[in-house]
């Protein structure tokens, strides 16, 4: 924090500017990732991977939509016989989406 500080005030006082943030190396772009525009169930579980996906068909029947699978609890997946290890990638990756931290991308799921 303190060097950004430093580095800022030298720069105002010289009174250069750089677009990049070290000079003489350019920046490079990465061409940015494709996302659903509307996620469902299916999508969201294929994004997780993981073996998730598997219980596509159990957790739509059962559930719904993609609402009710973000609020659904721990439990309610146990009864419907999801293992633990897709319960917790399920509960990880819906907090996640909640909070806007994570979306699920195009290229993930594989069929």
């Amino acid at each position: 924090m303190a060097w950004t500080r430093l580095i800022q005030s030298a720069r105002a006082a010289v009174g250069t500017t750089h677009s990049c943030p070290a000079p003489g190396l350019p920046r490079f772009y990465s061409k940015p990732a494709n996302y659903f525009v509307k996620v469902g169930i299916p999508e969201f579980l294929g994004g997780i991977g993981g073996g998730a996906e598997t219980h596509i068909a159990k957790i739509e029947t059962e559930i719904g939509d993609l609402h009710k699978l973000l609020v659904t609890r721990t439990l309610r997946l146990k009864k419907l016989g999801v293992p633990t290890k897709h319960r917790k990638l399920i509960l990880k990756y819906g907090q996640k989406y909640r909070l806007g931290l994570w979306k699920p991308r195009v290229d993930a799921i594989k069929t």
